[in-house]
């Protein structure tokens, strides 16, 4: 056996050892031999294999495999840029605390600096975002001292990347970095050779080096009184820890402002429509907490911002991650998980009401604001409805959970479904890849599933916009072999970024000048007269055009297989009106 396919089929075997159940391949030729080895593992039914032409998408493919699965998931690519393209997906494994494990592979250590093709220097490339990364050279032979090398270099990206030895209850998981160096012949023999013993690993089918974890420790919280307290609630990471978070304020008795991430909002706690409430001055006034606690991390207004810059306000901050978020400098004092078991049964009831009566008095406006017509305010608000709690709902970025988070209580909930996003830095790239990975995760690591199981397993509906689904088209970019998952994906079509009309640059000073709104629309708006329906026809995928919000509720009513894209057409030129119409004072003024 060549020792490049020794390499490969000793760093796979191990993979596999160590729990890693999807594999997702760009293909290339210095990554043959891995390519290989993954392959007669996928035929051997130890792993599911994925291959990708375009190695962004591939890095995103696999990031979605494992923010859904929470195990970790290997990308495979081959030397020089290849490599350099997962540099998006691994900045949002780190800041997203996901298990992204890259493995590229390498030319000899001694072609480095020396104008070989496609080689470049690829240990460090992610520098600063990685857990752990180690750099494995090309070997010259094969011994049973080598392979145990091998095997133990795995073993510890791998406890880097599910962080195996946390004792203190923070969340350290995050993307790692095997890098290796394959010499030729990077092709296996045609003989089949059996492998031989010293390629073997544990006799038990188990990893090479088991890393226990640790247990955490309890909470070391004062249970002090907090007083008037509100809770803001961002992103978690999971659906458990947002569920966990929900209860907790519950027990304590805390409105809740929350964002729609980890799970769709909902319970008695939840204010609703919390960020009109929330950039109400009026009603800060008069129902102005003591204390604010923000639980995850917050993304989406600057609504919650300044309610954290309030004079007097005590800000506290429950965190998943060794790392906060506090971007105004105002957090006094920082919690683990942990904290989440602290009841201080200290709440006013009668206070904590009145928030919540204050979401209610806004729900009649953004009715009457966004149901008219398709807004995509009023979309997000028919996906929502139309989704149970065993769904998940895969949000893009820009204006999509903004949308969400406005338009929640404008239709009658049905569920509380898991609802996923790309968070860690917010970014467009790589959306559509992430919802292929996060559907096809839902259907069991790739076991069989029979008729009765498909008809009744979760739905994954995707919604974003029209410049992020054409950001990652070639995420729909599936061979005809590979694994297709069930997946729809609602597109809101406003032409260009509507986001930005909602900024600065869209106020209406600039649009009646008639330069500045020609440069604003040009440098901003990013019109791209696009044909959705052409486009999906050119990747084998659905394509509906949803003409009413009803003929939404339809479309998402009805049963689908593969992919499909439902398009709703909005006007573009509305979003700055509709923003200033929902946040003209508070409703609760206008009683009679």
């Amino acid at each position: 056996m060549f020792p490049s396919t020794a390499l490969a089929t000793v760093l796979v075997d191990e993979l596999v050892r160590g729990g890693v159940r999807e594999a997702v391949l760009a293909p290339g030729s210095r990554s043959a031999p891995l390519a290989y080895a993954l392959e007669e593992a996928d035929r051997a039914g130890r792993l599911r294999l994925h291959v990708r032409v375009d190695e962004r998408s591939a890095g995103f493919l696999a990031l979605g495999l494992a923010r859904a699965s929470g195990e970790p998931v290997v990308v495979v690519t081959t030397s020089g840029t290849a490599v350099a393209n997962l540099h998006p997906a691994v900045l949002e494994a780190h800041h997203s605390a996901i298990p992204l494990v890259v493995l590229s592979a390498d030319r000899p250590a001694e072609l480095r600096g020396t104008g070989a093709n496609q080689t470049t220097v690829q240990p460090g490339i992610f520098a600063g975002a990685l857990r752990s990364e180690a750099d494995l050279p090309a070997p010259e032979s094969v011994s049973a001292a080598t392979c145990a090398h091998w095997r133990s270099s795995v073993c510890r990206v791998l406890a880097a990347a599910l962080d195996r030895t946390s004792a203190d209850g923070w969340v350290r998981s995050g993307p790692v970095h095997l890098n290796v160096a394959f010499r030729d012949p990077l092709a296996p023999e045609l003989s089949g050779d059996q492998h031989p013993p010293k390629l073997h690993g544990r006799p038990d089918g188990g990893p090479w080096t088991r890393v226990r974890a640790q247990r955490v420790r309890p909470d070391e919280s004062d249970q002090r009184a907090r007083g008037r307290t509100v809770v803001l609630l961002g992103d978690l990471g999971t659906p458990q820890l947002h569920d966990r978070a929900l209860q907790w304020a519950q027990a304590n008795g805390y409105p809740v402002l929350a964002e729609p991430f980890g799970r769709l909002p909902h319970g008695r706690t939840i204010v609703p429509h919390g960020v009109l409430v929330a950039g109400d001055e009026a009603t800060l006034d008069e129902l102005a907490p003591e204390q604010v606690v923000v639980v995850g991390r917050l993304t989406l207004f600057r609504e919650f911002g300044r309610l954290l810059r309030r004079p007097g306000v005590v800000v506290e901050h429950i965190s998943a991650q060794p790392s906060w978020t506090d971007p105004s400098h105002v957090v006094h004092e920082v919690h683990g998980i942990g904290h989440l078991s602290v009841v201080s049964a200290t709440a006013d009831q009668g206070w904590a009401q009145r928030w919540i009566e204050a979401g209610q008095a806004w729900g009649e406006r953004v009715r009457e604001a966004v149901l008219q017509q398709p807004t995509g305010i009023a979309v997000a608000a028919t996906v929502a409805a139309a989704l149970g709690d065993d769904d998940i709902l895969v949000l893009g970025s820009s204006n999509a959970p903004r949308d969400l988070a406005i338009g929640l209580g404008a239709v009658q909930q049905v569920g509380s479904p898991v609802v996923l996003a790309n968070r860690g830095l917010a970014g467009i790239d790589g959306t559509v890849s992430t919802a292929v990975g996060i559907a096809l995760a839902g259907y069991g690591g790739g076991a069989a599933i029979d008729e009765e199981e498909a008809s009744t397993r979760q739905r994954t509906i995707a919604l974003m916009g029209d410049l992020t689904f054409l950001h990652d088209i070639n995420g729909l970019l599936i061979g005809p072999t590979e694994p297709r998952p069930d997946l729809t994906i609602v597109v809101v079509n406003d032409d260009g970024g509507g986001i930005f009309s909602t900024l600065e640059y869209g106020e209406p000073a600039r649009s009646a000048d008639e330069a500045s709104a020609a440069a604003t629309e040009r440098l901003f708006g990013t019109p791209h007269g696009t044909d959705l329906a052409s486009v999906c026809r050119g990747y084998r995928i659905q394509h509906d055009l949803a003409h009413s919000l009803a003929h939404l509720g339809e479309l998402l009513a009805e049963g689908s297989t593969g992919i499909r894209a439902i398009e709703v057409r909005v006007d573009r030129s509305g979003h700055r009106s509709l923003r200033d119409r929902l946040r003209a004072g508070s409703p609760r003024t206008e009683r009679p």
